[in-house]
């Protein structure tokens, strides 16, 4: 592994024991498992289906652009997690377990908080109204990666920076097509 990612996973591996032992706790692991086993896909694929049938036209629109946003996120995420080749805390640590099987290898960057992040940023572009449900929601997927022992801080704070920068820029690309100046 990269000497730079080895002295960063030591750096975040005491907060990540410290979210871990809290997530040992019933009453907090059993929210935060739900929460991510909704962030698998099952929430967003569910709310790409509604879309359509709440809002019309413009609902099929946003679902087809966070389908191909989440398209893009999916290639570029899982090239950064082969390129880095990061250590989840759960294996970089004895002590940290993971509360729930990964879905990958890799730790770098958290995919779930990327989608989650791209996703809820550009179905808020669109309906704005959704922003009271999908900010927790997302919020709450990117503290579950850490408390379930999965992520390190920088690995979900990183994936959101992409995220938001992924939706902005797909965002601005729909836009421009849409006005013409394509």
């Amino acid at each position: 592994m990269q000497a730079w990612l080895q002295h960063l996973n030591d750096l975040e591996v005491s907060v990540c024991r410290l979210w871990s032992r809290s997530g040992q706790r019933r009453w907090i692991r059993y929210p935060f498992v739900l929460i991510s086993r909704l962030g698998d896909g099952l929430f967003w694929y569910s709310l790409m289906a509604a879309l359509p049938l709440v809002y019309g036209l413009k609902g099929l629109q946003a679902s087809l652009h966070m389908l191909a946003t989440g398209g893009i996120a999916l290639l570029l995420y899982k090239s950064i997690k082969g390129l880095t080749r990061r250590s989840r805390p759960c294996d970089h640590a004895s002590d940290i377990t993971a509360l729930v099987p990964p879905l990958d290898q890799y730790s770098f960057p958290s995919g779930h908080t990327l989608h989650a992040v791209a996703f809820s940023t550009v179905a808020i572009c669109y309906f704005p109204v959704l922003a009271w449900i999908l900010i927790p929601f997302t919020t709450l997927i990117a503290l579950s990666r850490i408390i379930l022992g999965l992520h390190y801080p920088s690995d979900v704070l990183i994936a959101t920076l992409i995220g938001l920068g992924l939706a902005y820029a797909s965002l601005s690309i729909s836009c421009d097509f849409i006005l013409g100046v394509w």
